[in-house]
C-alpha cells in the first residue's frame, strides 16, 4: 500500500525555491549561492535603514514557509530530508546575512561559512534534524545560519573581515 501523499505545486515551488534546487552538483550550495545574489541587489536596491529589518522579515518569512513546504514534500517523495528541498538553505543564508557590509568579501564570507557550519553541523545543529518533517529540514539550517551570523559579526567586530 502506497501512503506518500500527492504533493502540492506550492509546495514543490517553495521546497525547490523555484527550481534551484534541481540543480546538480550540490542543489544546498545553489541555493545559497542564488540566496546570497539576490538578497545582494534587493539590499542595494533598499534604504540602508531598512536592510535589518527587512533581512530578518525575510527569514522570518521563509522559515515560516518553508516547514510547511518541506514538509508536504518529505511526505510526497517518503524521503526524511530530500536533497531538493533547499529553502532550508534559502532561510539559513540569509540570516547569515543580517547586518552584513554589502561588499562581496562580506557575501562570500557569509557563504562560505553558512555552507560550513550547514555541511559540519555543530551541536545543537545535527541534533535538530531530529525534529519531525520538515522543522527538522529546515530548523537545523536555521541554526548552521545562527552560527554564521555569529562568527561574521565575530569576524566584523574584530577587524578580520572589511
Amino acid at each position: 500500500m502506497n501512503t506518500l501523499e500527492p504533493t502540492p505545486l506550492w509546495a514543490t515551488l517553495i521546497a525547490t525555491f523555484f527550481g534551484i534546487g534541481r540543480l546538480r552538483p550540490g542543489p544546498g550550495t545553489w541555493g545559497s549561492a542564488v540566496t546570497v545574489l539576490l538578497w545582494a541587489a534587493l539590499a542595494h536596491a533598499l534604504v540602508p535603514s531598512w536592510r535589518v529589518p527587512v533581512a530578518i522579515a525575510l527569514a522570518v518569512a521563509v522559515t515560516l514557509i518553508g516547514i510547511p513546504a518541506a514538509t508536504q514534500i518529505a511526505r510526497g517523495c517518503g524521503t526524511k530530508d530530500p536533497q531538493f528541498v533547499v529553502i532550508d538553505e534559502v532561510a539559513g543564508q540569509l540570516i547569515a546575512l543580517v547586518a552584513v557590509p554589502l561588499a562581496w568579501k562580506s557575501f562570500l564570507a557569509a557563504f562560505i561559512l553558512f555552507r560550513a557550519f550547514d555541511i559540519v553541523k555543530p551541536p545543537p545543529v545535527r541534533q535538530l534534524e531530529a525534529l519531525p518533517e520538515g522543522s527538522g529540514i529546515v530548523l537545523d539550517d536555521v541554526a548552521a545560519g545562527l552560527y554564521a551570523l555569529g562568527t561574521m559579526h565575530l569576524l566584523l567586530h574584530f577587524g578580520l573581515l572589511k
